[in-house]
């Protein structure tokens, strides 16, 4: 009876152990990534691997006052805001944005978000990085209208505030409140506007954070080609593409005038009708599109891309999918900076 007693605690002791293992979870096998997930990781990446620089706070500070200051317009009517609103993701939806004297602009205005990802800036690529873009509109005679550098800077020095942040932000300079330094604070603060989405999570490897049809319209947008110039982690803003590679772009979008891009620029025939290829976060609420705000439904804009760029006929399911994916790119600025 003894020996019978020790045999059933031997089994006993063998299937509790047993069990035990079979819920070890720090001996589980490692779950790999999907194949569609390793697949979009060869062409995107995630807001999370962008490592930007130290930026003082009172820089940050002093570059949000200045983003929202209509002193910045010749009349104080407008401010960069003004187009660029962080209300409505950088936008102002509007075709094309009314300057200082309400005359309106020959580009639609981009979304100051994610902008300083972009390899380069405006439409034509004419400013390197987000401080010497600032500038540009500023003595614009279309938008803020401000005669010259010197006009601005005297008219901040008269202004006790400026006086004392900028002396506090450039403490070195024997005068704080330059054209350049003011460039350098918008910089800074337009720097910080790279919030995180949904689609970031997927790509940090919560693959649970896009459903089906996210799924099915990411892999549409890859398997299309999409990727050739929407990539990286912008999706697009590093490099210049024809519009109109297999048609008149005018003819599909219904443009009211003809933009022949960096042509413009440069006069050289082989930049007709090349524009930078805009970024596509947030494109959902980026409306109107393209560079003269042609096109109001974003489905209709991937089909017309399709047609355009691809010489392809994008099914209407395709192009549902594809802006289920596309909205999943649709991220917010902290609260703290709006105004």
């Amino acid at each position: 009876m003894k020996k019978v007693v020790l045999i059933m605690a031997g089994l006993a002791f063998v299937a509790c152990k047993k069990e035990s293992n079979e819920h070890d979870f720090s001996k589980a096998p490692v779950v790999e990534k999907s194949e569609l997930l390793t697949k979009a990781s060869n062409f995107f990446k995630s807001v999370s691997t962008v490592t930007g620089e130290d930026i003082p706070q009172e820089k940050i500070d002093l570059g949000k006052k200045l983003f929202y200051d209509k002193a910045l317009s010749k009349n104080g009517t407008i401010s960069c805001n003004s187009c660029h609103n962080l209300a409505t993701f950088g936008v102002d939806n509007k075709s094309f944005s009314e300057g200082d004297t309400k005359e309106l602009g020959g580009r639609n205005s981009p979304t100051v978000i994610y902008s300083s990802l972009h390899s380069m800036q405006f439409w034509d690529g004419r400013a390197k990085d987000v401080e010497e873009q600032a500038k540009g509109p500023l003595l614009n005679p279309v938008e803020h209208g401000i005669p010259n550098a010197e006009f601005l800077e005297k008219k901040l020095r008269g202004i006790p505030e400026y006086q004392l942040l900028f002396k506090k932000v450039f403490p070195k300079d024997k005068e704080p409140i330059t054209f350049d330094n003011l460039a350098n604070a918008i910089g800074a603060f337009e720097r910080k506007l790279i919030p995180k989405s949904k689609f970031d999570d997927y790509l940090d490897g919560n693959e649970s954070a896009l459903n089906d049809q996210e799924k099915k319209g990411l892999n549409s947008f890859i398997d299309n080609g999409c990727i050739t110039c929407h990539a990286g982690v912008a999706l697009g803003g590093q490099m210049f593409q024809k519009f109109g590679v297999y048609g008149d772009y005018a003819k599909m979008t219904g443009s009211k005038k003809m933009d022949k891009g960096l042509f413009d620029l440069t006069k050289k025939e082989g930049d007709q009708f090349l524009f930078k290829v805009p970024s596509l976060r947030n494109v959902e609420k980026t409306a109107p599109y393209f560079h003269d705000g042609s096109v109001a439904s974003l489905k209709d804009a991937v089909k017309m891309m399709g047609k355009l760029q691809l010489n392809k006929d994008i099914s209407d399911k395709d192009a549902d999918d594809m802006v289920a994916f596309l909205k999943t790119l649709t991220a917010d600025v902290d609260a703290k900076y709006k105004e």
